[in-house]
């Protein structure tokens, strides 16, 4: 009897081992897991995965940002940004939405190159696009440029709620230390930069998603930065009270009427595009769609609420971000229809 007691307990002794094999390793990989994917940097640590993308035959580059909203499962990489290196330096678009991830652009740009950043231009004034900058202006002498209008958002109240917001919601990767950064120099329709071996041409096709949209062309390369004026493989955010659609059509068509025709384009948001006029007519037939279905409402005097339940929105329904911004977007353009029609 105690013989059998002692083998019961050896038993129960192996059982035991193995439940905490199968528990603790887990858990202990996945730690390490999180560990080797850690990047230090002057502003805290990150562990979100940051890929940089070559564009075929071309020195230029560029980062894809993460589906949602900014929070904790993303570290504010919501945005895309990219540079183009040339004789004279390195020319950047966007600088993402953290200290943290622009100077992991900074890091990666150093990778790639040792010429110095002389430009970093900024596609519009939004939080998920402009504290990386805080990274460039410590870290570098780069010159910051901006559209003229950015002053429209910089020192509002609206950028001082948004900070805040962002304090609270990608805490500890925006924080107290976290500030915007306002431009070294500004233009007002039109600028380019000599880079010795190309020319870099910047344009403002605002007001659009923002007072200050600016768009970046590198022709020699094909290569163009639409900014929020263009997402990929999802739609567009329409909020805030400056996003004028009407104007934003015509962005799109100065888009489509560039010559020689771009043969890729980097947008604000989504996946890059080797057929930029299919990403160019998406985003433009949906915002379209928007206006004829939500102008004919307020034509009609009919109430936003049964206009948007007797839309048919099953061309959109599958995109991803569908659930999370169509509602808004569709309010958003009512309410311009209503201004359109009534002033």
């Amino acid at each position: 009897m105690l013989t059998c007691n002692k083998s019961v307990f050896r038993l129960l002794l192996v059982f035991t081992g193995l439940i905490m094999v199968l528990f603790i390793t887990p858990i202990f990989i996945s730690h390490s897991l999180a560990e080797s994917n850690k990047v230090m940097t002057p502003y805290g640590e990150s562990t979100v995965d940051f890929d940089l993308h070559k564009v075929p035959n071309a020195p230029v580059y560029y980062v894809t940002g993460l589906a949602g909203v900014p929070g904790a499962e993303n570290e504010g990489l919501t945005a895309n940004a990219g540079f183009v290196v040339t004789d004279k330096g390195v020319v950047v678009y966007d600088a993402l939405g953290t200290p943290i991830l622009g100077y992991r652009l900074l890091m990666a740009i150093r990778k790639i190159t040792n010429k110095p950043v002389t430009h970093v231009v900024v596609g519009h004034y939004h939080a998920d696009h402009i504290y990386g900058l805080q990274a460039f202006k410590e870290h570098t002498k780069a010159t910051i440029w901006a559209q003229k209008a950015s002053n429209v958002y910089i020192g509002s109240y609206d950028a001082k709620q948004r900070l805040a917001q962002r304090r609270e919601a990608l805490f500890p990767w925006v924080d107290e230390r976290t500030y915007v950064v306002e431009p070294d120099k500004t233009f007002l329709d039109r600028q380019i930069f000599d880079m010795g071996d190309t020319k870099v041409e910047l344009i403002h096709a605002g007001p659009a998603h923002a007072p200050d949209d600016v768009i970046m062309i590198v022709r020699k390369y094909g290569v163009v930065f639409t900014g929020d004026l263009i997402f990929g493989g999802r739609l567009p955010f329409l909020g805030g009270d400056e996003v004028n659609t009407k104007n934003w059509l015509k962005g799109i068509e100065y888009l489509e009427n560039i010559k020689p025709a771009p043969r890729f384009v980097i947008p604000g948001h989504g996946k890059a595009d080797t057929n930029p006029q299919e990403s160019i007519a998406f985003t433009r037939d949906y915002i379209r769609y928007l206006r004829t279905q939500m102008g004919e409402a307020v034509q009609n005097l009919t109430q936003f609420k049964e206009a948007y339940t007797n839309t048919d929105w099953s061309k959109y329904k599958d995109v991803p971000t569908f659930e999370a911004a169509n509602r808004g977007n569709a309010y958003q353009v009512y309410l311009e229809m209503e201004s359109e029609l009534f002033n």
